[in-house]
């Protein structure tokens, strides 16, 4: 393969995989829109929650009319969202991550330069705008797959964190004083989420306000269960303590079925392994060695 197809090649499966991460972060914020608005009035910037959130960036960047256009640029992106989802707002500024996929860009185009004149045909056309835009969007790809790993983690927490919450509910203890004890005991991202709405609801915010944000914070069926479950409990006086512990349950049977799938989809990956690497390899030494001994064996023929 000429280098110009390996590029081409590699700038292909980058963007399909850069394609593959933004479908499936779309699909599992299931219809959450609003989530860069929150984030703004949330941020530390202390602004009022009615600013726009274009005077908020605006007003966050000090006023300076570039610094705006970058923060309008970075919006428009979703780059807040997506590094509040992957749980890098805090590790990582929105500048770099605008600074990297610029970087990303120019590393395409400077790639493109050496590799389009040698593509044949149209395909020369293709890897000349498909090697930018396959740089620009890596960044994104490798904050989405950062989030899919963060929730991840948070589901498998969950499970646990549902337990210790039955069991301060069932102590008679209020949903609220149990989500103050999941911040304190436990750690990693669903710790996380819950320090954050601890601390809403120490500002003042209500408990139904609270969460519908960490509901809307965390996409996903499985917050979204818990939520409702604690406003089932609220307004009809339904027993949580059961239902946390039906839920946690089912958490657990869909975590080992989901382990279960990706047992049964390893073994043909790995039956293809040995196929295309080790009996090729086996049987070049087989030949190989009957190359080398070919005169003795040959000998009496």
């Amino acid at each position: 393969m000429s280098p110009a197809g390996l590029l081409f090649a590699i700038a292909t499966l980058l963007a399909l995989a850069a394609g593959r991460e933004v479908l499936v972060a779309r699909a599992q914020r299931s219809g959450v829109r609003n989530v860069r608005d929150a984030y703004l009035t949330h941020s530390a910037t202390g602004l009022d929650p009615g600013v726009s959130s274009a005077a908020a960036m605006r007003a966050a960047s000090g006023g300076s009319a570039l610094a705006g256009r970058w923060a309008l640029a970075a919006l428009w992106l979703g780059l807040p969202e997506r590094l509040r989802r992957s749980g890098l707002e805090a590790r990582l500024p929105l500048p770099a991550v605008l600074l990297g996929k610029l970087a990303g860009l120019f590393g395409g185009a400077i790639l493109a330069l050496g590799a389009a004149p040698a593509a044949p045909g149209r395909i020369g056309i293709v890897v000349a705008l498909g090697l930018p835009a396959t740089g620009f969007f890596v960044p994104d790809a490798l904050l989405e797959r950062e989030a899919r790993r963060r929730r991840r983690r948070l589901v498998a927490a969950l499970p646990d964190a549902l337990d210790l919450l039955a069991v301060s509910v069932a102590s008679g203890r209020g949903p609220a004083e149990g989500l103050a004890q999941l911040a304190r005991a436990g750690e990693g991202p669903l710790a996380e989420e819950m320090r954050i709405a601890v601390a809403e609801l120490s500002c003042g915010s209500s408990l139904s306000t609270t969460l519908a944000a960490l509901r809307a914070r965390v996409p996903g069926g499985e917050l979204a269960t818990l939520v409702a479950s604690i406003e089932r409990s609220r307004r009809f006086g339904s027993p949580l303590a059961d239902q946390l512990r039906r839920q946690a349950s089912a958490l657990r049977r869909e975590g080992r079925r989901a382990v279960e799938e990706r047992a049964a989809r390893a073994a043909p990956k790995i039956q293809l392994v040995v196929a295309l690497v080790l009996v090729p390899s086996v049987m070049l030494m087989i030949a190989a060695g009957l190359i080398a001994n070919a005169g003795s064996l040959l000998s009496g023929f």
